[in-house]
């Protein structure tokens, strides 16, 4: 499971997830059909976000089905950027695949 702070042009969305990359062809299929076709994405420490989002957390992550591998985790942006530090994000991952074609 990750968790993974997603910078999109409405705002930070945190969200949790099992596959193996945000860029995961099946990962942005679902983001995309969500509105999300573009961002900036952080992996989130687990344990931080745990700790962080409290019983929030445990009950958005019981509700993840073994079929349902994206569920969002906050998505108040300003709650989800207050809630880290700059410094506890992990390296940008940026998709805009407008660029790709460039």
């Amino acid at each position: 499971m990750k968790a993974i702070m997603l910078l999109t042009g409405s705002g930070p969305v945190v969200i949790l997830t099992s596959h193996d990359s945000v860029t995961d062809p099946a990962l942005l299929d679902k983001l995309k059909a969500k509105g999300i076709d573009r961002f900036f994405a952080y992996e989130l420490p687990l344990d931080v976000a745990k700790t962080r989002y409290g019983g929030h957390f445990q009950m958005v992550l019981n509700d993840l089905h073994q079929t349902d591998d994206l569920r969002v985790l906050d998505y108040n942006g300003e709650r989800a950027f207050a809630l880290f530090r700059l410094n506890e994000l992990g390296a940008p991952v940026i998709y805009d695949p407008d660029s790709e074609a460039a």
